[in-house]
């Protein structure tokens, strides 16, 4: 029987606040990296462990879950043998980008400083 998680914060909003809504979206540690890794053609989950080795395998099949439930990445499965699962930005998905970019573009220049 497959274990369903409930996130406490999905539908949490009480000030009906935008920043909020984007952050139950997006928020959690890994979901921006994950984002830029599908949007950079690391579309596996074997090449996004790869590209987060700091991330628990349950934390990133949990926060793949979760983009999947939200509707901002798809999840494709090919029947072949063996099994072959790639992931998709999909169009909602497409407008988190300019933020992914946004977030990048800030890292850089403060990386830049140091």
């Amino acid at each position: 029987m497959e274990k369903i998680s409930i996130r406490k914060t999905k539908e949490f909003n009480p000030a009906n606040c935008a920043v909020t809504y984007c952050l139950n979206i997006i928020g959690g540690k890994w979901k921006p990296v994950i984002i830029h890794l599908i949007r950079n053609n690391k579309n596996r989950y074997s090449q996004m462990q790869k590209g987060i080795p700091e991330a628990s395998k349950q934390t990133l099949t949990n926060q793949l879950r979760e983009l999947e439930a939200d509707g901002v990445i798809e999840r494709i499965v090919f029947a072949e043998v063996p099994p072959r699962v790639e992931y998709h930005i999909t169009p909602f998905g497409n407008t988190l980008l300019p933020i992914i970019d946004a977030m990048r573009a800030w890292g850089r220049q403060q990386m830049d400083l140091k």
